[in-house]
């Protein structure tokens, strides 16, 4: 019995103990939950459920939690369930309701953890985004980081999740970057704010050897052909950086498309007709201030071209229009401003921003060498990007500690402490567990040794194993609670308690006999219960997009 199991096992002792009492059921929650107690002595697991519907019920807590442990004890998986403090519930399972986890986890293998708590829900997950005009820098690289991990976590809970990439190819920041990239082939200055940086140079001298009469041409025409050259080679540069770090979207969304569909006229319409904009100072206003925005927003300017926010509409209406209920947005915190603005879009689109619209804001990263700040990279010239900690530390090192803290922390990254071989590097360290594991299951089979078909938890009795029992029974509640609160880091941070919990198991806990010795029924217990640990390692790095190596 796992907690998902035992906490549907609490709500159905609570409705029958509210049946006994003569009460009335509806007032217990669609779900509960059950928690690990304070101290390993007060039981396995603990249940606040009467404390917190006994007074819609109209009973004192502690009757209401009598009431469940009385239905509780009768399950014969459960050994005991005791009422605690002012209406806790404590319960102990039995040793074979504990321990059947580990069969349940190598019978259902890669699918161990994976929930339907999401099912049907339509997610739009846009993360990165960043604009087409140099490489990812290293906040975008922690958006890539947390936002695939996100997918990964999301579709474990059998939402239906798309990934996207929502790039600015049209507007002022275009033709600032088409200017700069148009004076480096032309070996003069960059334009005072234009872009710089080695990236620039090898950008421009791929247009110029592609297009070798383009500086020839008058300056108009030269700048349309350096636009567009320039943005094709920088996005697919971007595309190539992203799937080097084993993210691939499944939409890339160009800006420019709006602008051809005439999908902000249409927008526009729309606000029109539902009262929204108005015109005032020669410009077309949109009155966002009615749904908590800080101040209207222009639309329209007065020299007739839309705004970026005219754009941010119409990418919220197609978004909308696709079938996706839920938009989900990873922000970096110099946007921080944008929440208020998005929000009331759609406001003004007749949705309810609190079901449709979902903004996560990114904290800052720093990269820390030899204790100093990493300041710029030798191409970009400005920012530290992505392919620069990529090189410095690795694909796993980077996705992992990227996902490793909560999105709202900033973080500095230690490069010698996650490009070590060590066990002070958590990824090496999770890594590890899961190469121990496999090296232990390589040794058995070259000795011949195997499992057998048959597992029997029962005899697992010692501490470590029953630590290890329940550290991987908590696996699926991790995975669906990093679901329901946007917080990939859940997983990493289990499975690094999960590998302590092995190591000290396989420490204290013999599993292979000595030379001339067999494989006893303990043994074969205890290779069910590491195969477990395995896999759970595995689904668990799985889930961040980092490997789970069987050698280091």
């Amino acid at each position: 019995m796992n907690p998902s199991q035992l906490a549907d096992t609490v709500l159905a002792a609570a409705a029958a103990a509210l049946a006994d009492l003569g009460r009335d059921s509806s007032v217990l929650p669609a779900t509960t939950s059950v928690e690990r107690p304070r101290h390993p002595g007060h039981g396995d697991y603990a249940s606040a459920l009467a404390l917190q519907v006994a007074k819609q019920a109209g009973l004192p807590p502690r009757e209401l939690a009598q009431g469940i442990a009385g239905r509780l004890i009768a399950n014969p998986a459960i050994e005991s369930a005791e009422v605690a403090g002012g209406g806790f519930v404590n319960i102990r399972l039995r040793a074979a309701a504990a321990a059947s986890v580990a069969g349940v986890i190598v019978g259902q293998g890669g699918a161990y953890g994976r929930g339907t708590g999401l099912a049907g829900q339509r997610v739009n997950l846009e993360f990165v985004s960043a604009n087409p005009t140099g490489p990812v820098h290293i906040g975008g690289a922690r958006w890539a980081a947390v936002g695939d991990a996100l997918a990964r976590i999301l579709r474990a809970q059998d939402a239906e999740v798309v990934t996207e990439y929502y790039f600015n190819d049209a507007g002022a920041q275009i033709d600032r970057f088409a200017d700069s990239l148009l004076a480096a082939a032309r070996h003069d200055a960059p334009p005072a704010d234009g872009y710089a940086g080695e990236y620039i140079s090898e950008i421009a001298r791929a247009v110029a050897g592609k297009h070798p009469d383009a500086l020839g041409q008058p300056a108009a025409q030269a700048r349309t052909v350096f636009r567009t050259e320039g943005v094709a080679l920088m996005l697919t540069e971007i595309k190539t950086s992203l799937e080097d770090f084993g993210v691939q979207f499944d939409v890339y969304f160009a800006e420019q498309d709006l602008h051809d569909r005439g999908d902000l006229a249409a927008a526009l319409d729309r606000l029109r007709q539902t009262g929204h904009a108005y015109e005032a100072e020669g410009a077309t206003w949109i009155r966002t201030t009615d749904y908590g925005d800080d101040k209207d927003r222009v639309y329209v300017r007065r020299n007739g071209h839309f705004t970026y926010f005219a754009a941010d509409c119409a990418y919220y209406l197609n978004k909308r229009s696709r079938g996706f209920g839920k938009l989900l947005i990873i922000l970096g915190a110099d946007h921080h401003g944008y929440t208020g603005r998005l929000r009331a879009i759609a406001a003004c689109f007749g949705d309810d921003p609190d079901q449709t619209l979902e903004i996560l804001i990114g904290q800052l990263v720093n990269l820390v060498r030899d204790g100093q700040p990493l300041r710029m990279s030798k191409r970009a010239g400005t920012v530290v990007t992505m392919d620069d900690l990529v090189g410095a530390i690795g694909v796993d090192a980077a996705r992992y500690a990227l996902a490793r803290y909560s999105l709202d922390s900033p973080i500095d990254l230690d490069l010698d402490l996650w490009a070590r071989r060590s066990s002070d590097n958590p990824v090496f360290y999770v890594q590890y567990a899961h190469a121990r594991i496999a090296s232990l299951l390589r040794h058995a089979a070259d000795a011949g040794l195997t499992r057998g078909e048959t597992y029997d938890g029962r005899l697992l009795t010692h501490d470590r194993e029953n630590d290890l029992l329940k550290a991987l029974a908590d696996f699926p509640g991790v995975v669906a609670s990093a679901a329901e609160l946007r917080q990939a880091h859940r997983v990493a941070r289990y499975l690094e308690d999960l590998s302590g919990t092995y190591h000290r198991f396989y420490d204290a806990c013999r599993v292979l006999p000595r030379t001339g010795e067999s494989l006893d029924d303990l043994g074969r217990a205890r290779l069910w219960l590491a195969e477990a640990a395995k896999i759970v390692l595995a689904n668990g790095l799985g889930l961040l997009g980092v490997t789970a190596p069987d050698r280091l």
